[in-house]
């Protein structure tokens, strides 16, 4: 593995047809047919620490794109005032989320050297829209990296108009890897129990992991809920997982 690649912003059509920001990294190595993840950023918004991870999805061999789901509430704002404008509108719309990821995944498709197999992946609310999506759209793989209320509602206080989703387990539509942390509060380790006997019942192929020592956020490694040990593992269930679901 080479870890050559050409990173870049662009943009892409999203929900409504609508023209959005998106950060492409895509391996250089000369490959002629590859997988895409799309990658959803979490509530922070579209940062510096996410793209990170859009460039070592493709540092790994992968198309990785991230749409940013708040460009049209702060067009050329920074993060934090973009993040900030969103969460005053109750976050990104279900709908208009399932929209963006669709031009995202389209547009992986439609590269010279993809498979024509696209996966997602989404962390804190991203985790939750990560599962929307596979349950939305036609996709080949999902993770959802500690996803919150997706089978239990907003607490009273948050600023997030978000309803529980695990009602559309049943059209969930590729295989889902969960990756949780034991000590978290959104969602708790009985919160994705509950998921995991859903997709049970329904015998839709899925594969939880739950880490002790683990809170909210221990892939992020510029934060204080940052766990080596479960992010190390956590990656490298990533990369099994994708290795069987999007490989050409």
């Amino acid at each position: 593995m080479s870890e050559a690649l050409i990173a870049s912003t662009i943009t892409i059509e999203g929900y409504g047809g609508d023209d959005i920001e998106a950060y492409l990294a895509v391996p250089d190595d000369g490959a002629s047919a590859r997988g895409g993840v799309v990658v959803i950023h979490h509530m922070p918004g579209y940062d510096s620490s996410t793209k990170e991870i859009v460039r070592k999805l493709a540092a790994n061999g992968y198309a990785a794109l991230m749409p940013n789901l708040y460009y049209r509430d702060a067009p050329g704002a920074s993060p934090d005032d973009a993040a900030a404008a969103a969460r005053a509108k109750g976050g990104v719309p279900d709908d208009r989320l399932v929209g963006d990821v669709f031009g995202a995944a389209e547009f992986l498709r439609a590269l010279e050297a993809s498979n024509g197999k696209v996966g997602v992946i989404g962390y804190c609310s991203g985790g939750r829209q990560s599962f929307l999506a596979a349950c939305s759209l036609q996709l080949d793989a999902a993770v959802d990296c500690y996803g919150a209320f997706i089978v239990s509602p907003v607490p009273e206080g948050l600023p997030l108009k978000a309803k529980p989703i695990v009602g559309l387990a049943k059209d969930l539509s590729c295989p889902l890897l969960g990756l949780f942390g034991a000590d978290d509060k959104n969602p708790t380790p009985a919160e994705t129990a509950e998921l995991s006997r859903a997709l049970d019942e329904l015998g839709k192929p899925h594969e939880f992991h739950t880490y002790d020592g683990a809170g909210h956020a221990f892939f992020s490694v510029d934060r204080v809920a940052y766990r080596p040990e479960a992010a190390n593992d956590g990656w490298q269930k990533i990369w099994d997982f994708y290795g069987r679901y999007l490989a050409r």
